[in-house]
């Protein structure tokens, strides 16, 4: 059992500390006393000074005076080098001086753990984070309402500048139910999960190159696709943003969308239904040739016939293209697709809830009977649609004022599918499948603090895709792996020390380049 033992040295006067172990001496069959010199006593204060041989872990174990922390700082390491290398903390410290730790603090416990916002407290307390103290549910509340419109405008103006340069950016819409009943935006509408709740929508822009979310709009719960974009475009003009590029699918077009995307000098791929007359005119004219050997094209393993041409849109005659795509075996599953969208329509015209963009669809594939007894009859024109199957299923179009290539424009539509992940990390990894917050003011900085950690997500998805550990490990899985390394810290001049850092930890920080002892 070790004891210490303190040794005034008569020449200089110092007190040395000894850290005595009794041994037994086999030789002798005695007791023996070893000695180890550990430090030296202030001659003022008498406090204990460790010797400079010691480490600090091995000088603080021995100092009585010392107390130790420890905290979680494995998921911070990671989420620490992405807050740097996109400068996320000076943007949102420019935004919200007062605040901007906090923010961040929530958005690494929702990246980290995707849990409702009443238990940062406790992994605030646990945890390494910007704000570097305990985040109390009150002070989340405070927060949450106060980070106002202007803060957030001004941010997406200066992370859009930032990260925005010849970028693809897919524009789409999911909703998000709702538990709020103090909430304006809270509505009755299409609910894509399906669930009979009220909702708020959300409008998401995504980059494709820089594989990272760019902005954001909440919207009433009724309010339907198409209309949105006209407001989108007004933000992101006043917003100062540069030309944008947009990709969208057909729940986007109507002619009033395109022309006020021409007008604004935008480029965009846009999925354009086929029911429309102009496109089944095209149609008709290439059907006969659109499986020549020279419109053959094998992408991504799927067997297409293409053909484009140029199509001057409007009065003023705006260089367009349509890119026309078949596959004979999309024809049948197009055949189910078309009649799922026939019941909708139906439902829309049988309930009064018209939806803008479907006027088309209203007049050619149904006839509506009005009559003083039975009221409103919505009747199938079992003609037109038999027509339309027959000849425009496994056809589709894409109008672009930008790409000739129709392989290119293709490519580029399809990798919008990157906004159906960032809907799905939203919901399902970052605890926003149901609101439970009431207050649009509460609301809205919380889907705020949503989209940060939203950006936190996908980057460090992207960094995992591109160093390969996306094939051992989710986002999710990765952060969790971090869990253990942790930081003992020590009071006074010890500084601190981390946990044994396990192989994985080791191979995780080396592929993303991160270096603990920093």
């Amino acid at each position: 059992m070790a004891y210490r033992v303190h040794q005034v040295n008569k020449k200089t006067g110092v007190t040395y500390v000894y850290e005595a172990t009794s041994v037994w001496d086999k030789e002798k069959k005695q007791p023996r006393n070893k000695q180890v010199c550990i430090g030296k006593l202030d001659p003022q204060t008498g406090e204990f000074i460790p010797s400079k041989r010691l480490d600090p872990e091995q000088a603080a174990a021995r100092d009585p005076a010392v107390t130790a922390t420890a905290k979680i700082v494995g998921p911070a390491l990671l989420l620490d080098k992405i807050t740097a290398e996109l400068e996320l903390d000076k943007v949102l410290k420019n935004c919200f001086p007062k605040a901007y730790q906090q923010i961040l603090c929530m958005a690494y416990y929702i990246t980290a753990r995707g849990g409702p916002l009443c238990h940062c407290k406790a992994w605030s307390k646990s945890h390494a984070h910007p704000f570097g103290k305990e985040l109390t549910s009150q002070r989340i509340s405070d927060i949450l309402r106060t980070l106002e419109t202007n803060g957030q405008k001004t941010f997406f103006k200066k992370w859009g500048q930032k990260i925005l340069e010849n970028d693809y950016l897919c524009y789409d819409i999911t909703s998000v139910s709702s538990y709020g009943e103090l909430n304006e935006y809270v509505k009755y509408g299409y609910n894509r999960d399906g669930e009979s709740l009220k909702q708020i929508n959300l409008a998401l822009l995504f980059g494709q190159k820089s594989q990272l979310p760019v902005y954001y709009n909440r919207l009433p719960g009724n309010i339907s696709d198409v209309s949105t974009l006209h407001h989108f475009l007004k933000t992101f003009s006043y917003l100062e943003m540069s030309k944008l590029h947009l990709v969208m699918d057909k729940g986007f077009y109507s002619q009033k969308n395109v022309d006020e995307l021409l007008a604004a000098r935008d480029k965009f791929i846009l999925a354009v239904p086929n029911r429309l007359k102009w496109v089944q005119n095209i149609i008709d004219e290439v059907r006969e040739t659109i499986q020549n050997p020279d419109g053959y094209r094998k992408i991504d393993g799927e067997i297409l016939y293409v053909h484009t041409r140029l199509y001057p849109w409007g009065k003023e005659r705006r260089r367009c293209y349509v890119h026309l795509y078949y596959n004979a075996h999309a024809a049948a599953e197009a055949t189910d697709s078309f009649t799922e969208e026939l019941l909708a329509y139906k439902e829309e015209l049988e309930t009064g809830l018209l939806v803008s963009g479907h006027e088309d669809a209203y007049k050619t594939f149904f006839t509506i009977k009005e009559t003083p007894v039975r009221g409103r009859k919505v009747l199938f024109n079992n003609e037109a649609i038999q027509k339309y199957r027959n000849r425009y299923a496994g056809f589709y179009a894409l109008l672009t004022n930008d790409i000739k290539d129709p392989v290119e424009a293709l490519m580029v539509y399809r990798n919008k599918d990157n906004i159906e992940k960032c809907f799905d990390d939203l919901k399902n990894q970052l605890d926003m499948k149901r609101l439970r917050i009431h207050s649009s003011p509460a609301m809205d900085g919380r889907l705020f603090v949503q989209f940060i950690a939203l950006i936190y997500m996908n980057a460090l998805r992207k960094k995992m895709r591109d160093t390969g550990l996306i094939e051992k490990y989710t986002v999710r899985e990765l952060l969790l792996e971090m869990e253990t390394l942790t930081q003992v810290r020590y009071s006074g001049k010890y500084g601190h020390i981390l946990t044994e850092i396990t192989k994985p930890q080791r191979q995780i920080m080396e592929s993303l380049e991160i270096n603990p002892h920093t």
